[in-house]
């Protein structure tokens, strides 16, 4: 019996979902009332409205109601179906109403940055200052900036604070998607675009050049 249970949880298991999340549920977008696999798929999709005053964000602590993709039945939002009963997110916060299977990224809901983080909780830490969560190797090891994630990257623009890809942390404190921050440096401009500071000790470099202009 117990086995027939879990072997319903599990049913459909990383086989729904999109580019973004694997998951067994639609979201019911409050603010427009469309069915969505995540607001990130929703908010790709209204940021292409011909009309700028109808595009929006989605909010995802609104989110009240799901579709489950295995029987199609809505239901307030929960993590097991009450239909079919399959699960439809291993990784499920009621807080945030994500859903997601692929427990991989090690999920976990940070309550001071109110959403949910990946990477696992035990390798990150809360920095009140700079208002996000950041990796353990930074504790006692950057510089404060009040509310350093809570912009945009200087390079691409997208909202750094809940970002799915990586952040780099430079010297200065500022902030910016780690592969923007590898770009950067791969054409060669070595100071922060917010403050102008070096984003690492180039005296090597200098030293460098000058031996070459002595030479």
């Amino acid at each position: 019996m117990e086995g027939s249970i879990l072997e319903r949880l599990d049913f459909g298991k990383m086989g729904y979902g999109c580019k973004h999340y694997r998951r067994r549920c639609r979201i019911r977008a409050p603010c427009c009332n469309e069915l969505y696999f995540c607001r990130h798929c929703h908010n790709e999709a209204t940021s292409m409205l011909s009309n700028p005053f109808d595009r929006h964000e989605l909010i995802r602590q609104d989110v009240q109601h799901v579709v489950c993709t295995v029987c199609d039945t809505e239901q307030p939002v929960a993590q097991v179906c009450t239909n079919c009963g399959v699960r439809m997110g291993e990784y499920f916060c009621s807080i945030c109403k994500f859903f997601d299977d692929d427990t991989g990224k090690q999920q976990f809901h940070c309550d001071d940055c109110g959403i949910c983080r990946i990477g696992g909780r035990e390798n990150y830490f809360h920095c009140n200052k700079c208002g996000s969560c950041y990796s353990t190797s930074l504790r006692d090891n950057h510089m404060c900036v009040e509310n350093s994630m809570r912009h945009h990257c200087p390079i691409c623009y997208e909202y750094l604070f809940d970002s799915l890809k990586d952040t780099a942390v430079m010297k200065c404190g500022h902030t910016m998607h780690s592969e923007c921050y590898l770009e950067m440096l791969k054409r060669d401009k070595y100071c922060c675009p917010i403050c102008s500071k070096s984003v690492m000790d180039m005296s090597r470099a200098w030293k460098r050049i000058d031996e070459e202009v002595v030479g």
